[in-house]
């Protein structure tokens, strides 16, 4: 075969060429051959062979087609050559010659590549990977000829041989929320099975793989393609493309997902209007580009007109007069053999008197609107969403809450979902995506916008962690970019708001930072709020690995050789990867888990990352050395742990330990896991040791028993002590408390022995009861200290027991249970009501402060009520007669004092100190002795040290009657005898 320069068209012919009569000639078609120039095809037992002959056929133009059939008629001469006979002449391949000087060569109608030159040689232009190719360039002076595609039972439209294989589908048509289950059932075995779905409006169809809502099954003969979840998103066209009989087979069905009312878009979706001020108004329904066909009408009926953008199509209502009473619109979405999808808008009208929200120009024009409505603006050009603005009952304007987001990094985030889901292929996707996010990260001027931004990150690095996809130092540098500009935004109310996307943040960045490909190793880059060093260590037995980072406080990591030794074997390479983000305390919320309670924490915002990469495969667990600069402050070596506080993610010091290093100002970390650490810094050393622990527990067990012999006391003197209604009130006051107390004390004790955890009933019903009794037990105390109050104030004023009784039941069991069960209420579905590894309150969200608010607040007031009893005995009144000895005043002082303290719970105020106080443990162990051996104080000055109880007690035991010369205060017989005269008797 000859080219020339010329202009020329090379073509192809297959000739079956037959022997003797005696032997059958083989099918066109049936040989599966490579198709190399001059191949003899498709040999078989006899004479018989089917051999390529190429002509060279020269045209002044590319208009052959018109004046050469398909079929040409032979010569003669060949027709009666020997030894054979040609029965047929066919053109299979036009080729042509390029400016390159390459040879292109294309197939013609009914002729196709085999599979094997395909994937030999490049196409004349890019094509998709499910396209079976078409054009291919040719550098040797011979081309390769298509080969007659297999024969089929059926013939298609064009009349080509039908596919080896066809599709079944469950529903063309599918609803949202279903599952798509596409099976495809091959005649002849296949391979390179690929599924592919195209969009409507695209062109280029994308790959589908297994992922959230992919799941791809074959075995011989069959394969399926299962979509969960369906959506408007994966409507298309599906394509099955898979190789048999050494050719690329495409196959195709197209699939149609009805939409649901969340697909629409309405703006806006309620309206308030003042028929005096606006007199018409425009509603707009807008549903995203589908394969269906969707009309829209409005009702009440209106004329409508649409538009279409983008990605969109709109149906706009302008209604021209103002209605005479409250209507919803309704958008009518209807598609044929589909149920009309209808989406109401709600139009209230405001009437004289109606209370109303004014017109308003905060962040943009806010019309009149009717309390209890929430006013809504459209976005500014190119943001997606809708900004809304409550009208209060009483007709104040509240927040504007805006959900506007840039329409790129919605895309983008659109983008990430549906690779995640399934659709695309991640090496390719995901290092374009973080190309677009680094670029598109100046755009990010809202909340919503960082939320989008974050969101999309977490997306890829999922993507990426399930696909072990490796990424180039390009796409590494894209990710740290993006990472360093978010880290200087000031978006304090976006962390407030969703404390949890701190912690996203940082798992998405550890896990796209350590996907660095091997062969980029090592590498390093250094921004104002991030740093990374990786390296790539040797075969052979690695050395220890150690670098530091220059940033403020200085930072030094290192991970000794005998922690890497176990990852060597067979000439592993170990790459290294050591991330250092700063500005991160007010990103990750201040939740602490076991073993750091609830103390206060300053964190310098800086988090050292690392991983260890062997065979491809993460480690997480080695040892690994840190040495932190820091300030003058008790510091706490800890890691973020993504698991704490259901997800949320929380600081723990399990697998880690704090030692000095030398005599300057750091802090050296040994920590036995590998993850984001740091330290944290508290103003005091947290108090938790054996000795602290052991104290607690002998003094809730003393307590107990002292309860106990109290409620024993009481048993045996009630009737002799609770002669008079202010003796009442006191004891009774007193007997609650104890009676509270004890159950607390009992919850509290047995509380340790039970698992934690909000899944554990027995948990959560211990630290209810204590929250409740604990609370019970103070309230209980303040009903007792107003009593004494009232007295000091009200000398000669009675009270009544029949309003007094009730009064104090309700205060001393109705609001402790009130405080308690609106705490439960509040704070377990949100995850904050106990604290991570306790039966105990939650500090982190706030549910401890509803015990220790009301706590400090009656502790605070029996203080004054003490205070006013303390001033009462240093200044009797004239009644009292004569002044009493200063001895004996300090004497009377001392004994309310040791008897006040106890029943009133001041020593509760002691818990202030322990937060106050720098580094000495002393405050605790005052606070830990004095609150656990409550009960036995209660025993020994409030019960065992009132005359009236001693008097009884002598009584029943001694068989003795003693004289009575006491004249006591009634409001505490025991503790201001010999310096109230006048007012035991006014009290009686």
């Amino acid at each position: 075969m000859v080219c020339s320069a010329a202009r020329l068209l090379l073509l192809a012919m297959t000739l079956p060429l037959l022997g003797s009569p005696a032997a059958r000639a083989s099918q066109p078609g049936q040989s599966q051959a490579g198709g190399e120039p001059g191949q003899l095809l498709d040999q078989g037992s006899g004479s018989g062979a089917l051999v390529s002959v190429y002509v060279h056929l020269d045209f002044p133009d590319k208009t052959w087609p018109l004046t050469l059939s398909r079929t040409l008629t032979l010569p003669a001469a060949l027709a009666s050559a020997s030894p054979g006979t040609l029965t047929g002449l066919s053109l299979t391949t036009e080729c042509d010659i390029n400016l390159e000087g390459h040879i292109e060569c294309s197939c013609l109608s009914g002729y196709q590549w085999n599979a094997r030159v395909c994937s030999r040689h490049r196409p004349c232009q890019a094509l998709h990977s499910h396209q079976p190719c078409g054009c291919l360039v040719f550098s040797q002076p011979e081309p390769g000829y298509c080969q007659l595609l297999p024969p089929g039972e059926e013939l298609t439209a064009s009349c080509l041989p039908a596919v080896p294989g066809n599709l079944s589908l469950n529903s063309p048509l599918q609803m949202p929320g279903h599952t798509l289950n596409l099976t495809l059932l091959v005649s002849q075995e296949a391979t390179n099975l690929n599924w592919f779905l195209r969009h409507p409006g695209n062109s280029r169809p994308v790959l589908l793989q297994p992922g959230t809502q992919v799941s791809l099954t074959s075995s011989r003969g069959w394969a399926a393609l299962s979509v969960s979840n369906m959506s408007h998103h994966w409507a298309g066209e599906y394509v099955s493309c898979f190789e048999a009989q050494g050719f690329m087979w495409n196959l195709y069905q197209v699939v149609r997902v009805s939409l649901e009312v969340a697909d629409v878009a309405r703006l806006p979706d309620q309206l308030s209007i003042s028929c005096a001020t606006s007199p018409g108004f425009q509603l707009s329904c807008c549903i995203p580009r589908t394969n269906l066909a969707y009309t829209a009408a409005w009702s009440p009926g209106e004329d409508a007109s649409s538009f279409n953008t983008s990605g969109s199509q709109c149906s706009v209502l302008v209604v021209q007069h103002c209605p005479a009473a409250d209507t919803t619109y309704t958008c009518d979405l209807q598609s044929r053999g589909l149920t009309p999808l209808r989406v109401p808008v709600s139009i209230a009208i405001i009437r004289d008197g109606d209370i109303t929200c004014p017109e308003d120009s905060s962040g943009m024009a806010w019309n009149v609107t009717k309390a209890g409505h929430v006013a809504q603006a459209p976005c500014p050009v190119n943001k997606s969403g809708v900004v809304k603005r409550p009208c209060g009952h009483d007709g104040v304007w509240g927040p504007i809450r805006s959900s506007c987001t840039d329409e790129r990094l919605l895309a983008l985030l659109t983008r990430a979902k549906l690779l995640q889901a399934g659709q695309g292929k991640p090496d390719d996707e995901v290092p374009q995506i973080l190309r677009e996010l680094s670029g598109q990260v100046a755009v990010a001027s809202s909340p919503s916008d960082l939320l989008t931004l974050l969101r999309t990150m977490k997306c890829l690095a999922k993507v990426t962690a399930r696909a072990r996809i490796q990424l180039k130092h390009s796409a590494l540098e894209n990710l740290l970019t993006t990472t360093d500009k978010v880290l200087d935004m000031d978006t304090s109310s976006l962390w407030t708001d969703k404390p949890w996307v701190g912690s996203t943040f940082l798992l998405a960045v550890e896990t796209l930072a350590r996907s660095l490909c091997p062969q980029d190793h090592p590498f390093t880059l250094s921004l104002p709020n991030v740093q990374l060093q990786t390296q790539l260590l040797s075969p052979k037995l690695p050395a220890d690995y150690k670098i530091s980072f220059s940033t403020q406080p200085p930072l030094q990591t290192q991970i000794p050789r005998h922690a890497l030794a176990p990852l060597h074997h067979n000439g592993t390479q170990i790459s290294i990867t050591s991330l250092v983000l700063q500005k991160l305390d007010h990103l990750l919320p201040p939740n602490y888990g076991q073993g750091l309670g609830d103390s206060l924490y300053t964190t310098p915002g800086l988090v050292l990352v690392n991983s260890i990469m062997a065979d491809g495969q993460t480690f997480h667990q080695g040892e690994v050395i840190m040495d932190f600069g820091h300030t003058k402050s008790t510091p706490h070596c800890v890691f973020w742990d993504h698991n704490l506080f259901r997800g949320k993610g929380g600081w723990s010091r399990e697998g880690c330990q704090a030692q000095a290093a030398g005599a300057s100002l750091t802090t050296q970390c040994i920590c036995q896991h590998l993850t984001a650490f740091s330290i944290l810094m508290s103003p005091h050393t947290v108090p938790e040791n054996p000795t602290l622990t052991l104290l607690s527990n002998l003094g809730l067990g003393a307590s107990i028993l002292a309860l106990l012999v109290c409620l024993g006391v009481y048993r045996l003197v009630w009737r002799a002590v609770v002669r008079n209604k202010v003796a009442y009130f006191r004891h009774t006051a007193l007997l609650n408390v104890v009676l509270c107390l004890l159950a607390a004390d009992t919850c509290f004790l047995g509380a340790t022995l039970l698992p934690p955890g909000s899944r554990s009933l027995l948990c959560l019903t211990a630290t209810f009861l204590c929250h409740f009794f604990y609370l019970a037990t103070f309230f209980w105390m303040l009903a007792q200290a107003l009593v004494l109050a009232h007295q000091l104030l009200f000398v000669f004023q009675q009270l009544s027991k029949h309003r007094v009784l009730p009064l104090m039941v309700l205060l001393g069991y109705l609001c402790p249970l009130g405080f308690a069960g609106v705490t439960l209420g509040l704070y377990l579905p949100r995850g904050q009501y106990l604290r991570e590894g306790e039966c105990w309150l939650d500090g982190k969200g706030g549910a401890l402060y509803t015990f220790v608010g009301p706590v400090l607040a009656i502790v605070g007031v029996n203080g004054l009520v003490l205070a006013m009893a303390v001033l009462k005995l240093l200044r009797p009144s004239l009644s009292e007669g004569p002044p009493v000895e200063k001895h004996e005043a300090l004497l009377g002082v001392i004994k309310a004092l040791l008897i006040l303290t106890p029943i009133f719970g001041l020593t509760w105020g002691l818990g202030l100190a322990t937060l106050l106080e720098e580094v000495s443990t002393v405050p605790h162990y005052i606070f830990t002795i004095l609150n656990t051996f409550q009960g036995v104080f209660i025993l020994l000055f409030g019960c065992l040290m009132d005359k009236k109880v001693q008097e009884a007690l002598r009584k029943r035991f001694c068989r003795t009657r003693l004289p009575n010369s006491t004249v006591s205060l009634a409001t505490n017989e025991s503790y201001i005898s010999e310096c109230s005269k006048g007012g035991g008797e006014a009290a009686r």
